[in-house]
């Protein structure tokens, strides 16, 4: 986070009189950026099993079974489906643990970010 900047004016007290006067001392606020926001997808292929799909969005989207079951019938329909909505690192980090918790389990699934 930047310091805001500090604007000093003297202001004297008579005319001619040098170093005397008061300082005024304002302070500009400066505006926190909202980070930009990350839609974890995932994309329907033919080899992964629904089972395990529903299995990937409990573990690493704390969804209940109704939403885990509803996404993945959307991804397996639509071919495409929202995990949710993250910050870049977060979404980054959910991206990486799913590919690996496929890979390791030999499924094909796919699970990528897009800017929102």
């Amino acid at each position: 986070m930047e310091l805001s900047n500090k604007h000093i004016k003297m202001q004297n007290d008579s005319e001619g009189e040098e170093g005397s006067g008061t300082a005024i001392v304002t302070r500009e606020k400066s505006k926190l950026k909202k980070p930009s926001l990350y839609r974890v997808l995932l994309l329907n292929d033919d080899f992964t099993p629904m089972h395990f799909v529903i299995h990937v969005l409990q573990r690493f989207f704390a969804m209940n079974e109704e939403q885990a079951t509803r996404i993945t019938l959307h991804v397996h329909n639509k071919g495409i489906g929202e995990c949710g909505v993250f910050t870049y690192e977060v979404a980054e980090t959910k991206v990486t643990k799913v590919m690996n918790f496929a890979r390791d389990n030999q499924h094909p699934l796919q699970c990528v970010m897009e800017k929102k």
